[in-house]
């Protein structure tokens, strides 16, 4: 299977599986015991959290680890917010755009007192500053805008938006799940005092998430304990946050590839604008991640596309992982202003930095016969 899903999850790279398979040979403690195998796990332990801290730029103490970026999101929201010192700021804003995790975490705090402030994307993908600094004032207490969209690739403008949530007092988190690794991801040029990310979309093991967290910021616990700092409670999986780490370092060290990439993608979207016909880059005039290209079909539905190119070999994608099986249109896309029907024509293709052309290229060809045989039967 040729895989062009990588937004919804990269494959698990070699080095990875090979620590991976030494780590559980291993038979490793639980790094909360104070016996010698418990802490040879908790010096594992730390070493991975060092290893991942120092590639993203942060402190040790700064990184928690999570069991997905979804709970390292829910986290970051639902956490700040009970936290908060300031009981009059209780409006939490969150752009349209934002991935399923961060909008029903959101959701679940106004059932707490919180109102919320839902910021809409321009037509070509990206959340405005100046419309997200608009919902902002006194009464917010977090917002949460994301680094790039999972859907469409389409960067987003956090710097200029933390900047002003670091002015105003506001706790900003950015979900920058689909960003790290593909784009270079700095906390000192974004002062974003909450950032998460997941290891399974860097080619590193499912199950792991993480948080960074400034320590200026206070969370209160979804579920207590002692662990984390007494911030996210259970055992940690030590084999796996070191395969994740592994797969973070290795993701860092691969950024020189981004022009690169981004050229074969551009040269992908080509092919099939210059062979298929009624075919629209959905945000393809904003900045937008070099791996992800977003393609809608003038009267098809993406996903007769989708089972077409899984029979020769090839997975694409709809749309989000999360929302695979739903019936309702994007919630990205039609936030974007496009129709049910347009945004069930979108076809996502997501790849690697070092995915090489020819694979691209044969993709390109494959979903040409896709169109032609889909149209054909109209």
């Amino acid at each position: 299977m040729k895989h062009f899903d990588w937004n919804a999850g990269a494959p698990l790279r070699p080095a990875v599986l090979e620590h991976l398979q030494r780590a559980f040979a291993d038979q490793l403690g639980n790094p909360s015991s104070v016996h010698g195998l418990g802490r040879a796990a908790r010096r594992l332990l730390e070493d991975a959290r060092r290893r991942a801290a120092a590639a993203l730029g942060v402190g040790p103490k700064e990184l928690i680890f999570t069991s997905s970026g979804s709970a390292a999101a829910a986290l970051a929201l639902r956490g700040a917010f009970f936290a908060r010192k300031d009981r009059s700021r209780s409006t939490v804003v969150v752009s349209a755009i934002e991935h399923p995790s961060v909008l029903e975490a959101a959701k679940v705090l106004t059932a707490h007192g919180a109102t919320l402030r839902v910021v809409q994307p321009r037509p070509d993908g990206v959340v405005d500053a100046a419309a997200f600094e608009q919902a902002l004032d006194a009464s917010v207490a977090v917002a949460s805008l994301m680094w790039a969209n999972n859907e469409t690739g389409v960067l987003q403008p956090v710097e200029a938006v933390a900047e002003r949530c670091e002015r105003l007092g506001v706790i900003f988190h950015t979900d920058a799940v689909q960003a790290v690794g593909r784009v270079p991801v700095s906390l000192r040029a974004v002062h974003a005092p909450l950032l998460s990310f997941s290891s399974h979309k860097l080619g590193g093991p499912a199950g792991v998430g993480f948080l960074i967290c400034a320590p200026s910021v206070q969370l209160e616990p979804l579920v207590p304990g002692h662990q984390e700092g007494g911030r996210q409670a259970g055992t940690p999986n030590v084999a796996l946050l070191g395969a994740a780490a592994l797969a973070l370092e290795l993701c860092v060290a691969e950024l020189g590839a981004l022009e690169a990439a981004a050229a074969r993608r551009d040269a992908f979207e080509r092919a099939v604008l210059a062979s298929i016909s009624g075919v629209e880059i959905t945000g393809g005039t904003a900045p937008r991640l070099p791996t992800t290209s977003n393609l809608r079909f003038d009267g098809l539905a993406a996903d007769a596309l989708l089972m077409a190119l899984d029979l020769e070999g090839f997975a694409v994608s709809t749309g989000a992982a999360c929302a695979s099986g739903s019936v309702a249109p994007s919630h990205v896309l039609t936030a974007m202003g496009l129709s049910a029907e347009q945004a069930r024509s979108a076809l996502r293709v997501s790849f690697g930095l070092q995915t090489p052309a020819e694979a691209l290229s044969a993709l390109a060809g494959a979903l040409t016969i896709a169109v032609q045989r889909a149209r054909a039967v109209r």
